[in-house]
C-alpha cells in the first residue's frame, strides 16, 4: 500500500512520501501530546490547490498549538473558533490597512480555491508547544512543493524567519519577505508591507487573475 495520504492529486509523486513520510508518521504516532491540526486535516492545503492551481504561495511557521484552531491551512482558523485571533487578527488588520477590505470569516478555504497554497514550513505541532515539532523533518516536503512550483511565475508571501529560508531561487517569481504576523513580531515589519495589493499588481501585470481577500459570498473589491 501507498504511504502517500489519498487526494493529492499532483503531489502525490513528491519522494517525501517514500523517504521522509513514514518515519514522520511514526514519530506522531509516538507522540504523547495531542497534536494539531487533525490527521485528517494535515494535509489540507496541498489537497485544496494542487500544483497546477497555484497562484500564490504563503509561507508560515507552524500549526495552531490551541485546541480547536489548527485547520490545516497556515493561519487560517474555523469557523466559529471563538477565541483569540492572534496572527490572523493582525493578518486581517494588515488587509483592512492596504485595500480597505474588512474581513470577518476566519476560515481562509475561499483563499485556497482560488489558488493560495497556505503552506506552514512544519504541518504538524503538539499542544502547547510552539516549534516542537520543527525538525521532525517537514522541511523536505516543503523545499520539494516548491520546487514543483518552479515550472511557472508564482508569487511567495514568506513571513518570518523560518518561511524565508525555504526563498525560491527561479527570477520569474515575485518574492515578498516579511516579519512574521503574529502578536510578537507583527510591528517589526509585517504591518506596513501591503502584500495584498503588491501580489495582485503583480498578478494583474502577468494576465493572470488577481485573489478575492474579501469575506468569500461579497463582491470582489475594486
Amino acid at each position: 500500500m501507498s504511504p502517500t495520504p489519498e487526494g493529492l492529486d499532483g503531489w502525490a509523486d513528491l519522494p517525501f512520501w517514500q523517504e521522509d513520510w513514514p518515519r514522520i508518521k511514526a514519530a506522531l504516532a509516538a507522540e504523547t501530546r495531542p497534536v494539531f491540526p487533525p490527521p485528517a486535516r494535515m494535509f489540507e492545503a496541498l489537497r485544496r490547490c494542487p500544483p497546477e492551481a497555484v497562484r500564490v504561495v504563503i509561507l508560515g511557521q507552524d500549526p495552531y498549538h490551541t485546541p480547536g484552531k489548527a485547520d490545516g491551512l497556515a493561519f487560517s482558523i474555523p469557523r466559529g473558533f471563538g477565541g483569540r485571533l492572534d496572527s490572523l487578527g493582525n493578518i486581517f488588520k494588515e488587509l483592512r490597512a492596504d485595500l480597505e477590505v474588512t474581513r470577518e470569516v476566519t476560515s481562509l478555504d475561499d483563499w485556497a480555491d482560488q489558488g493560495v497554497l497556505l503552506l506552514n514550513t512544519a504541518l504538524s505541532v503538539p499542544q502547547g508547544a510552539a516549534k516542537a515539532h520543527a525538525r521532525l523533518g517537514w522541511d523536505a516536503l516543503v523545499r520539494q512543493v516548491i520546487a514543483r512550483l518552479e515550472d511557472r511565475p508564482r508569487a511567495f508571501l514568506l513571513w518570518g524567519g523560518p518561511a524565508q529560508k525555504f526563498a525560491p531561487q527561479a527570477a520569474h517569481h515575485l518574492v515578498l519577505t516579511a516579519a512574521h504576523p503574529s502578536p510578537l513580531s507583527a510591528h517589526r515589519g509585517f504591518f506596513g508591507s501591503r502584500p495584498f495589493s503588491t501580489v495582485n499588481r503583480w498578478l494583474t501585470t502577468r494576465g493572470i487573475l488577481p485573489i478575492d481577500w474579501t469575506d468569500p459570498d461579497e463582491p470582489e473589491h475594486p
